[in-house]
């Protein structure tokens, strides 16, 4: 079995973050989701992965490399427009030839992974095997209806949705999946979906099985859903400390501090990640934050949020909190004072708090 990991698109839910970088790249407790995605792929067996690159290729491939980081081989092909996931797998034809294979999001967090699905798989023999989630908003999703356990219809973000279970970044195809995505037209946005696709199979007669997953997921590409993913994360890590911390400090509950960050005059209260050389000082760090490498938060509060590398928040009177700050951002006091900021800040940005 092989694996195609999807890392192409433009991210426009997460803008300006992804203005200038890949949104599968965006760290959550201070890991870039598309890790956690190879590393499921390593623990289900499979080693012989292709990576769907677009307009953030660079990024991608200097992120992941060969794969061996991960146990992996990895092939990188190029999609020079992101039209649609069922398009990603017919520019996937070379590398996938006739070989079974999951197809897997790279923008998508899994709690329990994706070994079960694998296994079902591999056991039953379906054409197809989907993962599908209860979840609160289905419109947002593609969306199944069941019977007699398998499925029977999928409909891309219906404005009535039939069921609760959506589509989960994750599908297992066996070759005739190419038959399925050559027979299908674009869509009314101008995408192959891959949801028509696997409707073709089930159309043709082709077999399509449910795999429903208990434990949470999270499609991280709107700034609320990579906030709550981070919270989730956060809670599973155990405290550990390779950093240093001063006396008039204090450590409260599952905080974890990386190699040579320093923790001054501070509080910081878990679950936590503070990166490597970042700093804190004279400062509050909440409840489900990660603060990425070398960052530098001095006399300020802060929580429920994430701050990504090299970036600066300085003097803040107020707490921020469920923000989502970029690369080498500059966040420093002003002369007004609300009392409290939501903040979503592009790489590179600089205000002034008011």
């Amino acid at each position: 079995m092989k694996a195609l990991v999807l890392c192409g698109g433009s991210g426009t839910r997460l803008r300006p973050i992804t203005h200038t970088m890949a949104k599968q790249l965006v760290p959550v407790a201070n890991k870039p989701v598309l890790y956690y995605g190879l590393e499921a792929i390593r623990k289900a067996g499979v080693t012989d992965v292709g990576i769907i690159v677009g307009d953030t290729r660079k990024e991608i491939i200097a992120a992941v490399g060969d794969g061996s980081t991960w146990g992996i081989d990895v092939t990188y092909i190029p999609q020079d427009e992101p039209l649609g996931l069922a398009h990603a797998v017919l520019v996937a034809e070379d590398f996938l030839g006739t070989d079974d294979f999951v197809m897997y999001l790279g923008d998508n967090l899994i709690k329990d992974g994706i070994i079960g699905c694998v296994e079902t798989f591999r056991s039953n023999g379906p054409n197809c095997e989907i993962l599908l989630a209860h979840v609160e908003e289905p419109e947002r999703f593609g969306v199944a209806e069941l019977e007699g356990g398998r499925v029977k219809r999928l409909v891309e973000k219906p404005e009535e949705p039939a069921s609760d279970l959506a589509l989960v970044g994750v599908y297992m195809f066996d070759e005739n999946i190419m038959k399925a995505v050559k027979a299908i037209k674009p869509s009314s946005r101008g995408e192959l979906e891959i949801t028509d696709a696997i409707q073709w199979l089930i159309d043709n007669g082709f077999s399509v099985d449910p795999h429903v997953i208990a434990g949470w997921w999270k499609d991280t590409g709107r700034l609320e859903d990579m906030l709550e993913a981070n919270r989730i994360m956060l809670e599973m890590m155990e405290p550990s400390n390779a950093g240093s911390v001063d006396a008039a400090s204090n450590i409260d509950g599952r905080v974890v501090i990386e190699k040579d960050a320093q923790i001054v005059n501070s509080t910081v209260r878990g679950p936590a990640i503070i990166g490597e050389r970042t700093k804190i000082v004279d400062s509050f760090v909440g409840p489900f934050t990660s603060i990425y490498y070398d960052v530098e938060i001095k006399s300020s509060e802060i929580e429920h949020s994430i701050v990504l590398e090299k970036s600066r928040i300085t003097d803040i009177p107020g707490r921020i909190e469920d923000s989502l700050v970029g690369q080498n951002v500059v966040v420093e006091r002003s002369q007004a004072r609300p009392t409290a900021y939501r903040l979503m800040l592009g790489d590179n940005s600089r205000i002034g708090i008011l």
